[in-house]
């Protein structure tokens, strides 16, 4: 069964940086693998719904971010290792959410086009 595990969490000053990591593992998606499925990182703040962070192309090195994160976030990817990153620069206290990862058989920003989900690590910016 694939299991898409997070980390790099924690807490952290505004202004701050922090590196996301995503290790999948456990088998093949269906259909496809790490290296044919984009991978995304989505948030949830307390009492609000899920949105998109940002996501990766599997092959051709396209991304795409939320007009939030546009020029803090940067999403990386290593197909060899199936991992994903999401390094976060310039924090700020509005960034304070659950940081999910999530896998996708298309390049979508929509969560809905996510069947693979992680368990979250926790950011918390403080101000």
């Amino acid at each position: 069964q694939v299991q898409l595990v997070e980390s790099g969490g924690g807490l952290v000053q505004t202004g701050g940086s922090l590196r996301l990591s995503c290790v999948v593992s456990g088998g093949t998606f269906a259909g496809g693998t790490f290296s044919t499925y984009a991978m995304g990182w989505f948030r949830q703040a307390p009492g609000k719904e899920r949105k998109f962070v940002a996501v990766s192309h599997w092959s051709d090195g396209s991304t795409d971010y939320a007009e939030s994160v546009e020029g803090r976030f940067a999403i990386s990817r290593d197909n060899a290792k199936n991992m994903v990153y999401l390094q976060m620069y310039n924090l700020k206290p509005e960034d304070t959410a659950i940081y999910f990862c999530a896998a996708a058989p298309f390049y979508t920003s929509n969560p809905v086009g996510y069947p693979y989900w992680g368990q979250g690590t926790q950011v918390t910016v403080s101000s």
